[in-house]
Formats: structure tokens, sequence, C-alpha cells
């Protein structure tokens, strides 16, 4: 594996990325801050979850990797070669050591803790001694591995009222499951007639997957699917598309049962009790980084 190593000004950033990865044959891109470790280094920050106000640094060290010399070498002069690309400079063209790349990017993630005995653990991990309830999920390209704040809190719930409340879970909906996390959680806590939906067509792929591997039966589909009344209803979503599903999400929550909001930032809390309150009083029920969690029985005083 060889390492190409471009200094790349901020506004040439993403079309050297492009040009790397679709046009001159680079297995991967990253970019980083050329000024790490200085006086100059300068940190992208935003909100919780959303991109950088800017998508790179004023100085920014872009990376390609190449299976050969020959491949990284050839790519270097295309791109140098092109009229757009004068201010990009070439830092060098490194081999890299032979590494198990799938054992690095393993050892990179461990369980996730919920509550004490109630864990998410990657397939190639033992389970923690103490671990009564646990989902298996590989991190990744996964629409949701239990790594996020927002997905921790909605599964922490799920594991703090199951005791009160699961009995009352016969219909389950997770709507924007991802990965079916949320509705595989639900499941290990005994919910029952569990709907997972999602417009993503790969994401659905996916939560049947994860679904599968985790011996739990549930029905995965697009939203249209979805009818009647739920005694559970999940949607961690975003703020945004929560307020415009508003009237849809309240319609599908029967009398009584429990209704669970996240992807809500800290500073959202209003605006979504503004949007709800013609259905039900929303409270903040957990927080987390930045995120919040917010729920309601609705149709209860």
């Amino acid at each position: 594996m060889v390492e190409l190593q471009l200094l790349v000004p901020e506004g040439l950033v993403e079309p050297a990325s492009d040009a790397l990865i679709d046009e001159l044959g680079a297995l991967s891109v990253s970019v980083e801050d050329a000024d790490t470790g200085t006086a100059a280094e300068h940190a992208l920050y935003g909100e919780p979850g959303l991109p950088a106000p800017v998508g790179a640094w004023q100085r920014s060290l872009v990376k390609a990797l190449f299976g050969d010399e020959s491949a990284a070498s050839e790519a270097a002069s295309v791109l140098l070669a092109q009229e757009w690309a004068a201010a990009v400079g070439l830092q060098s063209i490194t081999e890299l050591p032979e590494q198990d790349w799938v054992r690095l990017t393993q050892s990179q993630f461990d369980p996730v803790e919920i509550t004490p005995d109630f864990w998410i653990v990657p397939s190639w991990h033992e389970p923690p001694a103490a671990a009564r309830h646990l989902i298996q999920l590989d991190p990744g390209l996964a629409f949701g591995t239990g790594t996020h704040a927002t997905t921790r809190m909605c599964l922490r719930w799920i594991a703090r009222r199951s005791a009160s409340r699961g009995a009352s879970w016969r219909r389950v909906l997770d709507y924007g499951c991802g990965s079916g996390i949320l509705a595989i959680g639900a499941a290990r806590f005994g919910a029952e007639g569990i709907d997972a939906v999602d417009i993503d067509a790969t994401a659905v792929q996916a939560a049947l997957a994860n679904a599968r591997a985790n011996g739990v039966a549930m029905r995965v589909a697009s939203p249209d699917a979805v009818q009647g009344q739920y005694d559970l209803v999940l949607a961690n979503i975003l703020a945004t598309p929560l307020k415009l599903l508003a009237p849809l999400l309240c319609s599908h929550v029967r009398p009584g049962g429990d209704f669970v909001l996240a992807g809500i930032l800290e500073r959202q809390a209003r605006e979504l009790q503004e949007a709800y309150a013609p259905w039900c009083t929303l409270e903040v029920s957990d927080r987390d980084e930045g995120w919040i969690l917010m729920t309601a029985r609705v149709g209860v005083a």
C-alpha cells in the first residue's frame, strides 16, 4: 500500500479529493489539518452531529491510498498537471508497512455500555460478564451502531422503562429505523409486534440483516407500510423532520402509549414542544453530549 500526500488549499480540497477517488484510482482519501501541532492549528467546529461551517482547513493535507507506487505517482502527475490544481503541492509518496487492516479497524471498537447489564457488542468481541441483555451489531456504515448519544439515550430509556411499561408494548414502531437497533433493543426487553421502517432501502436491508443476526422477529419496510396505532413509537431522526412529522407520528400512538423522540439538540427543546403541543406534552427525559431525549405519554394528562 502506498500513500500519496498533497498540500491543498481550502477551496481545492473537494475537487482534488473527488478527482483522486473518481478519476485517478485512489482506494481511499482522508483530509487533515496541515498545521496540526503548530501555532497555526485551527479546529473546525459545528453543532453536534452536523457538518462544520467549512469543509476543510486553509491548508489541508490530503492523503490518498494506492495499491502500488506507480499508481500513486501517475495519479500525482495527472492531478498536478491540471490547470485548476496549480496551487496543489506534492508532499510525499510513501510505501506503508503491511498491516492487518481488518484487525486494526476492529481494535478501534469496543462493546458499548447502555446500562450496567445492557450492552452493544461487535461480533468479534466476547460479551462482558455483566451483559444480561445484548445486541450484536458491528460498527460501520450501518445507520446507527449505538456509539451516538441519541441512540444510547433511546436504548437507555427502553431498558429503564421496560420493567414498568414493557408488558404493554404489544405493538412497537421504530420510525426511521436505520440499522434497526432501537427495534432490536425493544425486542430484547419483551416488546412484540415490531415494525421498523425507513425511507432508505439500504437501511431496510441493514435492519433486516441485523434482526436476523440477533434472532429478532420484526417487520422491516418503507414508511408507507405503517398502519394503525402502536403502544410504543420510537423516532430517532433530527429536529426538522420530527417537526414536520408531528401529526403523522402522533396519529400512530395509541391513547396512553409511549412516545420517544431523539435527534434533538438541547436548544431545540422548546420548538419541539410547541410543534407537538396539539397532541401531547413532550418532556426532556435525558441529556447526553448536547443532545436530548424527549418523551410523552400520548393522551395522558
